[in-house]
């Protein structure tokens, strides 16, 4: 599965969990961290592990990958799961709205919609 068929793989599963503000940036020509930012915002904490969980199985089942890292469990505010060539973060709304993307929004790739 390429890079960004995980992405998008990763994108479906949070839409299909109600995952809010859902956008899958390409950020290959702004870092060598990751090929794609899967992005998401939760509506409580539960919401948010449930969106993790449902992005896991996915990527598991669909893709057969493990995240390498998981970070923000136990928090719950901003989760971050790490495969590689994809990063996927989910937060809670005001989590969200305290970070800044604008370094990644001009001449990254974005799609608003997790269906295209």
């Amino acid at each position: 599965m390429t890079p960004k068929e995980m992405a998008l793989t990763a994108a479906k599963a949070l839409d299909e969990k109600k995952g809010g503000d859902i956008a899958a940036i390409e950020i290959t020509e702004q870092t060598t961290l990751a090929d794609y930012f899967v992005i998401a915002t939760g509506n409580s904490n539960t919401q948010i592990n449930a969106l993790c969980g449902a992005v896991e199985k996915a990527m598991k089942e669909q893709a057969g990958e493990d995240p390498l890292r998981r970070e923000g469990y136990r928090d719950g505010t901003w989760v971050l799961l790490d495969y590689g060539c994809v990063v996927v973060h989910v937060f809670s709304a005001e989590a969200r709205s305290s970070i800044r993307w604008s370094g990644f929004g001009t001449t990254a790739s974005r799609w608003i919609s997790p269906v295209c």
